[in-house]
C-alpha cells in the first residue's frame, strides 16, 4: 500500500508538471525515477497514462480520469493528517478564491458567506463575480460556479443543480398584448435581448430542439438582473433563468408562458482546479456550496 501511494503521488505531480524533469525537480528526485514510477504504475493498471516525446508529456484520456480519482484519494489522506495536527480554527486559515456569475454570486453565494466567515474567522473569502469563464490560474481561483457546459477536463466538477430557462412577463403586459401561444408569436410581442459580452451580439433564446434570436428586441442589456428588472417593469417578455424568476412567479408578479417549448435545464456546476491536495478550508467551502445548490428549498428550479 505504501508503495502504491508513493506511485500515486509521483503520478499526480507529473500530471500537473510540464515534463518529467519538472516533476523530478518538484519532488527532489531524478527524471529517471519519475519515468520508472510512471511505467510501473502503467504496468499495474494495464493502461497508458502519458503520451511521451523527447521534450514533453501529454496525459491520456485514461490518465485524466485516473488523475481525478487519484487526486480525490490523496486529498482525503491529506485531510486525515490535517485533522490530527491542527486546531479547528487553524485548519480553515487562509484564502479561498471563488468565482461565480454575477446573479448567482449576489443572490446565492453571498448569503452563504456569513455563516462560513463566522465559523472560520481566519478564512479569507475572495469572491470574483464574472459571467465569462475565469482564468482559474491567473485569478488564483480555488472554487468556481458555472451555469452551462463545463468542458475543461482540468476541473473536478460536481453537478449540483439544474437550471430551467423560462419565458416570463408581467400579468399587465400579457393583458395588454396577449399571451404568446407559439414561439413565432414572440415576433409580435415586445421582448428583451441579452448581449454576449465576448462578441457583442444578441444571445438566441433556447427552446426544446431549436433556437430563436429576437429580430428586434425592445430592451437590450448584457446583465441578467437588468434584464429581469425590465421584465418586472412590464416593458418586455424575457427568457430568464428559473432561479431569478421563480420567487416572482410565486408572488404572482410574473407569469411563465410557452412552457411546452422550454429547453432541457442547464446544469449548474461547482468545480475546482485539479492541482495538488485540497486544503480543509477549500473543501469546506466547496462542500457547503455544492450541498446548498442541491437544496431545492434554497435554490429553486420548480414553481
Amino acid at each position: 500500500m505504501h508503495d502504491r501511494l508513493r506511485l500515486l503521488k509521483i503520478f499526480t505531480t507529473a500530471a500537473h508538471a510540464s515534463s518529467f524533469r519538472d516533476a523530478a525537480f518538484q519532488l527532489g528526485t531524478s527524471p529517471q525515477t519519475i519515468s520508472r514510477a510512471v511505467k510501473e504504475l502503467e504496468d499495474q493498471l494495464g493502461e497508458l497514462l502519458f503520451h511521451r516525446s523527447t521534450r514533453q508529456i501529454q496525459i491520456t484520456q485514461f490518465g485524466a480520469q485516473f488523475l481525478q480519482e487519484s487526486s480525490s484519494l490523496i486529498s482525503e489522506l491529506e485531510l486525515l493528517f490535517e485533522h490530527s495536527r491542527t486546531s479547528e480554527t487553524e485548519r480553515y486559515a487562509g484564502r479561498v478564491g471563488i468565482t461565480a456569475p454575477h446573479s448567482v454570486g449576489r443572490r446565492y453565494v453571498l448569503p452563504l458567506l456569513g455563516p462560513l466567515i463566522r465559523e472560520a474567522p481566519e478564512c479569507l473569502i475572495d469572491l470574483r463575480l464574472e459571467d465569462e469563464v475565469t482564468d482559474t490560474v491567473g485569478a488564483q481561483i480555488d472554487i468556481g460556479i458555472r451555469v452551462g457546459a463545463l468542458r475543461d477536463n482540468r476541473f473536478v466538477a460536481r453537478e449540483a443543480a439544474r437550471v430551467p430557462l423560462m419565458v416570463v412577463a408581467t400579468p399587465k403586459l400579457i393583458r395588454q398584448v396577449g399571451e404568446p401561444l407559439q414561439i413565432m408569436d414572440l415576433i409580435q410581442r415586445p421582448v428583451s435581448g441579452r448581449v454576449d459580452r465576448n462578441f457583442g451580439r444578441i444571445w438566441p433564446w433556447r427552446f426544446n430542439g431549436f433556437t430563436h434570436t429576437p429580430p428586434s428586441p425592445r430592451f437590450v442589456s448584457d446583465d441578467p438582473e437588468a434584464e429581469l428588472q425590465a421584465v418586472l417593469n412590464g416593458w418586455v417578455f424575457g427568457q430568464i433563468a428559473a432561479f431569478l424568476v421563480i420567487p416572482y412567479i410565486r408572488e404572482g408578479l410574473l407569469i411563465p408562458v410557452l412552457r411546452q417549448f422550454e429547453p432541457p435545464p442547464l446544469p449548474l456546476y461547482v468545480y475546482r482546479p485539479q492541482r495538488g491536495p485540497v486544503p480543509p478550508r477549500v473543501r469546506k467551502v466547496f462542500d457547503t456550496l455544492a450541498d446548498s445548490f442541491a437544496d431545492e428549498k434554497w435554490f429553486p428550479s420548480r414553481i
